[in-house]
């Protein structure tokens, strides 16, 4: 199994199957409901690891999410268009999109026996746009 991260905006970001370790995907609701509760979210928690450039390839795109996580509420091009891909057998088995997801945390770790850095990110979908997540699945070879 894979995951494919593509993050549109200002800049494109791509991480593929070599970067991407985990994924999980949460429907936020209330926990003191009880009832179907209108406050509903949507967030992404990926994690894995960070790619150093060797032999004239390029790095991986992780440097672009750090950055992504600095820029501030006020600006536009803290809402991105999101689209992970979760793959098994050559196979899309998973699609979400959010339109309009911003970095609710960013964190990288280093240690001087590990050889690779890891990253996490921690998306969210803007609260009054949940309605536009797409969560697509079941597609046929």
């Amino acid at each position: 199994m894979g995951f494919r991260l593509k993050v549109e905006g200002a800049e494109t970001i791509e991480l593929g199957l070599d970067n991407i370790q985990k994924v999980k995907y949460d429907t936020d609701t209330p926990d003191d409901s009880n009832a179907r509760s209108t406050d509903v979210g949507a967030t992404l928690l990926l994690s894995g690891k960070i790619i150093t450039a060797t032999d004239g390839d390029s790095a991986d795109d992780t440097l672009k999410l750090a950055t992504w996580s600095l820029v501030p509420a006020e600006k536009a091009d803290a809402y991105r268009k999101v689209t992970l891909e979760v793959i098994a057998a050559d196979q899309v088995v998973r699609k979400v999109y959010f339109p309009n997801a911003f970095v609710v945390d960013y964190t990288e770790e280093f240690g001087d026996t590990e050889g690779v850095g890891t990253f996490s990110l921690y998306i969210k979908q803007k609260k009054d746009k949940t309605e536009f997540t797409k969560i697509e699945g079941g597609y046929s070879v």
